[in-house]
C-alpha cells in the first residue's frame, strides 16, 4: 500500500489573545484527514476558517499548539521535507522591480541548481505557465493573473511531488482562473499532488478528486464533490419552445421562466411525465431535461448556517 502525500492527525492551533495574553482562540480544531498521492484535493472554507493557518503548520512557518502531519511519509518538523513541495502563498510578496525571468532564476539558486541548468529550468518552466513572451518584464508591471502564474512557477521549479497552493484563484479575473485551472490539471495529469484552499466553490467542483470543508476550525466533512453534497435529485428542470398557435395552459405558463422563444420550468421529479404530457398535447419541442441536484456552494452555505446558530446558542447559554 502506497504511503498518502500528506497525512494530518489532531492538528490544533490556539492562538493567545489579550494584553495579557491570557484568553485563547482556536483557529484550527483537532484536524485530521488524508490526501492520496496524485489527488488534486480542494480545501474549503469562508475567510477565517482556519485554511491559510492549516497550510502554516503544514509549511512550517508556525507551530501547532497538538497534534502532528507528514507529507509523503516525513514529518512537517523535517526540514528535508521541504525538497519535496511547493508553496504558494495567498499573498506572495516578490521584489517589484525582478523580472520574471530574475524571480525563477534567485528561486533556482535556492534549491543549488548551476548556471547551465538554471537557464534551462527557468525558460521551461516561464513557457509553462505562459509567461515566456514577459519573462523580461519587471513585476510591477504584471497584471494578478500574470503574479499568479509566476508565483506558481516558483512554487514547482524543482519539479516537487506535493504542491501547496493557497486561494490560488482569489483576485482574478475568468481568464485568470482559467488559466490557473489549466496548470493545476496538467499537474494532476504528470502524477503530481495538489492541495489548495479556495472559497470559490465551482472551481472545487471542477478540479478536485476529493474536497474538505473547514468551518470555524473544525472540519465538516471530506469526500468527492457528489458525496459530499448528496446525490438526491431534488427536482427537474425542462427547457423547451412553444409552438405558435398552441399557447401554454395558464397553470402551466405562471410557473415558466421565459427567456427569449425558450421556456424553463422546474416541476418535482414525480410530477416530470405529466408536465412532459402537457407538453406534447401543446406540440413544444422540449430541448432539454436536467436533474436539479444541490451544488456543493448549497451545501457549503449550509455549514456556515448550522455554525453561526450553533455559536448564537453556546453564547445565549453563557450569558
Amino acid at each position: 500500500m502506497s504511503t498518502p502525500a500528506i497525512e494530518i492527525s489532531g492538528l490544533t492551533k490556539d492562538y493567545s489573545l489579550g494584553f495579557w495574553r491570557k484568553r485563547t482562540r482556536r483557529s484550527l480544531d483537532n484536524l485530521s484527514l488524508q490526501v492520496e498521492d496524485g489527488e488534486v484535493f480542494g480545501f474549503l472554507g469562508p475567510n477565517g476558517a482556519g485554511k491559510t493557518t492549516t497550510l502554516k503548520l503544514l509549511m512550517g512557518l508556525i507551530f501547532p499548539t497538538a497534534g502532528t502531519a507528514r507529507i509523503r511519509g516525513r514529518s512537517i518538523d523535517d526540514v528535508g521535507m521541504h525538497r519535496d513541495i511547493g508553496y504558494l502563498p495567498e499573498q506572495p510578496y516578490f521584489y517589484d522591480y525582478l523580472t520574471a525571468r530574475e524571480l525563477l532564476d534567485y528561486y533556482a539558486r535556492l534549491f543549488g541548481y548551476g548556471a547551465a541548468d538554471r537557464r534551462e529550468r527557468v525558460a521551461r518552466f516561464l513557457e509553462r505557465v505562459g509567461l515566456s513572451s514577459a519573462a523580461n518584464v519587471q513585476l510591477r508591471k504584471f497584471s494578478k493573473g500574470m503574479l499568479q502564474r509566476a508565483g506558481i512557477a516558483q512554487a514547482i521549479l524543482h519539479d516537487p511531488q506535493v504542491v501547496f497552493l493557497d486561494e490560488p484563484m482569489s483576485g482574478l479575473d475568468p481568464v485568470g482562473r482559467r488559466e490557473v485551472r489549466d496548470i493545476i490539471l496538467e499537474l494532476k495529469q504528470q502524477g503530481r499532488t495538489v492541495f489548495f484552499s479556495t472559497h470559490i466553490l465551482s472551481d472545487a467542483e471542477m478540479l478536485c478528486d476529493r474536497v474538505a470543508v473547514l468551518v470555524g476550525g473544525k472540519l465538516q466533512g471530506v469526500g468527492s464533490p457528489g458525496e459530499i453534497v448528496s446525490i438526491e435529485v431534488s427536482g427537474m428542470e425542462i427547457l423547451f419552445e412553444a409552438r405558435e398557435g398552441h399557447p401554454l395552459p395558464q397553470k402551466l405558463a405562471q410557473r415558466a421562466a421565459k427567456t427569449g422563444a425558450r421556456y424553463r420550468i422546474e416541476v418535482p421529479e414525480a410530477e416530470l411525465y405529466t408536465a412532459l404530457d402537457v407538453l406534447r398535447d401543446c406540440e413544444a419541442r422540449i430541448l432539454s431535461i436536467q436533474p436539479l441536484r444541490p451544488t456543493l456552494e448549497d451545501y457549503f452555505f449550509r455549514l456556515v448556517d448550522r455554525q453561526k446558530a450553533a455559536a448564537h446558542a453556546v453564547e445565549v447559554e453563557t450569558r
